[in-house]
């Protein structure tokens, strides 16, 4: 297999060129289109002055038109960067900066948010914008709406760009991609992914899962979130269907039931949260689906309650629990689940390591540990990202040399784990202040710092707690504001707002008049920690002295307040 991703379509054009490759709403693309289309977006790329190495950031909605964006991209000699287009422009400023893209290509409902973007002059002055969107129907550019920017290349210049293929001089080390997560100084961080990378998670799975020409993805994630690259690419490498679920389908559980029976998806791919969701509104049928061959998940621990709802109810369906960070590329390890689980308390494993994989379960001196013993889990292998863009000393921090074999890297994951009698690695919880709500990672210390740059508070500090609702844990804020200074919750929250995505929004605040401190003179965070606990399990809570507690008004208790998952 090539390991080249854009190579892929290629081939598929050449083998099936008539065959769908994507089905997005009433659209739908042929591999042949996806080729064709694909190879004059590279030629625009070059026209703007792209060169071997370059980022370019797609800015538009999940849609045909982005699958298109990433692989003309690569057809270039470039990276894409895909950015949520649900992120403040503020964050995306950071992302732009350190990436050092020359080019966006745009599309679909981003003009408000492309517009103040480009209200940065510097910005605006060295950015050109290809505006790619609805290529089925042509759509020019931007009207009379965009006032900050103008549009130097649009549908109609692909149109009339040749159609032949640009020499590649890529290697399969090279990066392919790069994924901007939270950081912990309040800067996002971008893992930048190769084609090796993918290509060898890509290679596993098709073989592992029995994926070919005749299955039916879903393709349920935003391109922003690394989930989506085995939806796209290993689709587009088993010359499958992409079939890309609608933004306003994604928390309707009866409508994402009816999308699978409707689009006769054969595999179901998302985060864990999405299927508890679905469970919790009983909206699977007996015998439900019946061109559905496998569900998979990844990115958080799926509740063993939903997981014996879905096996009951689709005892033919190949059940496999993923796992792994952005850094290891989409999973390092798998698990499949071979009998419904009998006991709701009992757990999952995270399994045992995909090829050319490996997890280790190491101590504090990075010795491996005995069986049932629980230690800090680090990955190493193919999937091994070369770490973090432009940033040597994350990278060197996060990707190690392992003590015990002189010849390989090892990324701490920052989760804590076992490995049991027969080898089945599995997952204890994290051993820091990262946390995963919805699949999404997110850095505590980013809000924080978000919420730090408030001048009318003085002191603030961001806790999660453990919750059984949808997403597995509640972000909690507690505050003190500056003497002298008034702030309403709806102050901070829009504060927040305009720095962070909602789902980092916190769901419980606390004032206090001083946060509490532990003997070294630090923010006592466990102390803060079990006041929210216990708060949230009282029915009438009780605020400790000196503290008021306010609870939010979009906390996630209720399905029709929670974050829409994912953010588009």
């Amino acid at each position: 297999m090539d390991r080249l991703l854009q190579s892929w379509v290629t081939q598929q054009a050449e083998a099936r060129p008539n065959h769908v490759a994507i089905v997005s709403g009433t659209d739908s693309f042929t591999y042949g289109h996806l080729e064709t289309a694909s190879n004059q977006l590279a030629h625009l790329l070059q026209d703007a002055g792209c060169q071997n190495g370059d980022r370019v950031c797609i800015l538009m909605p999940k849609s045909a038109e982005a699958i298109v964006s990433m692989i003309g991209i690569l057809k270039a000699g470039c990276m894409h960067v895909p950015i949520d287009v649900a992120t403040p422009a503020a964050r995306i400023r950071h992302i732009f900066d350190s990436c050092e893209n020359r080019v966006i290509v745009a599309g679909g409902r981003v003009v408000p948010l492309l517009d103040e973007l480009m209200s940065d002059e510097a910005l605006r002055s060295r950015t050109t914008i290809i505006w790619l969107d609805n290529l089925s129907a042509a759509t020019v550019a931007p009207g009379a709406e965009a006032k900050n920017f103008k549009v130097a290349f649009s549908t109609r210049d692909l149109k009339s760009a040749p159609s032949t293929a640009l020499p590649q001089n890529r290697v399969a080390n090279d990066g392919s991609h790069i994924l901007f997560t939270s950081g912990s100084t309040g800067v996002p961080k971008g893992v930048v992914i190769t084609h090796s990378n993918v290509a060898t998670f890509v290679a596993w799975a098709l073989k592992h899962y029995g994926i070919d020409h005749t299955d039916r993805f879903s393709g349920h994630t935003p391109f922003h979130f690394d989930l989506s690259t085995f939806d796209i690419f290993g689709s587009i490498t088993a010359g499958a269907q992409l079939h890309l679920v609608p933004s306003e389908t994604a928390l309707l559980p009866p409508k994402l039931a009816d999308f699978i029976r409707a689009s006769k998806l054969t595999q179901w791919f998302s985060v864990p949260s999405v299927l508890n969701y679905m469970a919790k509104f009983n909206s699977v049928l007996q015998n439900d689906f019946p061109d559905l061959r496998r569900v998979l998940w990844c990115g958080e621990v799926l509740p063993t309650p939903a997981l014996i709802y879905w096996m009951e109810r689709l005892p033919k369906v190949h059940f496999s629990n993923l796992y792994g960070p952005t850094e290891a590329t989409i999973a390092s390890s798998y698990y499949d689940v071979t009998a419904c689980p009998t006991d709701p308390k009992s757990q999952i494993p995270i399994g045992t390591p995909c090829d050319g994989e490996d997890l280790l379960v190491l101590n504090e001196k990075l010795e491996p540990l005995p069986v049932r013993e629980v230690g800090d889990l680090y990955i190493t292998g193919a999937g091994l990202s070369p770490g973090y863009w432009r940033d040597p000393v994350k990278t060197a921090a996060a990707f190690i040399q392992d003590k015990n074999d002189a010849t390989r890297r090892i990324y701490r994951t920052g989760d804590l784990a076992y490995r049991d009698e027969q080898g089945l690695v599995w997952f204890v919880g994290r051993a820091d202040t990262q946390i995963k709500v919805r699949g999404y990672r997110i850095e505590l210390g980013e809000i924080e710092t978000a919420l730090n740059s408030m001048s009318k508070l003085q002191e603030c500090a961001v806790v999660a707690i453990p919750t059984d609702n949808f997403g597995g844990y509640m972000i909690c804020a507690a505050y003190v504001v500056r003497a002298g200074e008034q702030a309403t919750l709806a102050d901070l929250r829009e504060h927040l707002k305009k720095l962070v995505p909602n789902y980092m929004i916190p769901a419980r605040w606390t004032a206090y008049d001083a946060l509490p401190k532990n003997a070294n003179g630090k923010i006592d965070r466990p102390r803060l920690k079990e006041v929210f606990a216990r708060n949230e399990n009282e029915s009438q809570p009780e605020s400790p002295s000196g503290v008021s507690t306010t609870r939010s008004s979009s906390g996630n208790t209720e399905p029709s307040t929670a974050p829409s998952f994912p953010p588009e």
